[in-house]
């Protein structure tokens, strides 16, 4: 009996733990850049004394979806949109490169390069920095260039852009980083400027998924209730035999 209320247990709560996903990806349906998170079921058996035939079913994030989401023009010169599997390198709170498709990019008052959330963006020997007050410009090839007045533009960095070969893992500041520590830079990636890439979430995949979920935590529950019942039903048939 305690078999199926493991079992019954434990996949309820790794189906809470797997709408707590989908959520996340729902929520995310419209962030720039963003790349949806894939959930998988595994079986694992229960190690101890007494427990060897016992199981439980535990929720994984096997990694992420790595389609690219659809990229829509904007017209703003700081937007860049990552070509193919290119990623943008930015430098996270804790001081280490990261990787980003979010290519929506702005100046700080101190004149650095940086991301929509204020992480200063990497370029090939370091952080960016533009002149006060100068229309900034990006190639496809990510030249950053700086003109101020009537001057003539005067590239001041490029953005480093990275391409992996090893699929990123992504860290809980929702930034992507290298398996082996930081990438090198790629000189052939490329960029779409003036653009955005939305996020790769289904809204109505993910409200599917979300609905199956939840049909499925009602089916271990009810597993938990049987379980318990039939347990009442045996007491009662002891009682009676002593």
């Amino acid at each position: 009996m305690d078999r199926l209320i493991y079992l019954s247990m434990t996949g309820a709560k790794a189906t809470m733990q797997r709408q707590e996903v989908l959520a996340n990806n729902l929520a995310n349906a419209s962030t720039t850049g963003f790349r949806a998170e894939l959930q998988a079921f595994r079986a694992v058996p229960i190690r101890g004394d007494g427990a060897s035939t016992r199981v439980f079913a535990l929720e994984s994030t096997v990694g992420h979806n790595a389609e690219s989401g659809v990229v829509q023009s904007t017209g703003r010169p700081l937007d860049v949109a990552m070509k193919g599997n290119a990623w943008l390198a930015v430098q996270a709170l804790d001081g280490t490169e990261a990787y980003t498709r979010a290519g929506a990019l702005d100046v700080d008052p101190e004149g650095n390069l940086v991301t929509a959330t204020g992480l200063p963006v990497q370029g090939d020997g370091g952080p960016i920095t533009v002149p006060a007050g100068a229309a900034v410009t990006i190639a496809p090839d990510g030249s950053v260039s700086a003109a101020v007045g009537n001057a003539n533009p005067q590239v001041v960095g490029r953005l480093k852009m990275v391409t992996p070969e090893a699929p990123l893992t992504r860290g809980t500041d929702g930034l992507f980083r290298g398996p082996d520590g930081d990438l090198p830079g790629d000189p052939l990636a490329r960029l779409q400027d003036s653009a955005l890439e939305g996020s790769n979430v289904s809204a109505v995949e993910t409200m599917v998924a979300m609905i199956a979920a939840a049909r499925q935590f009602e089916q271990q529950m009810k597993a938990l209730q049987g379980a318990e019942q039939r347990d009442q039903a045996a007491q009662r048939l002891l009682g009676t035999a002593i």
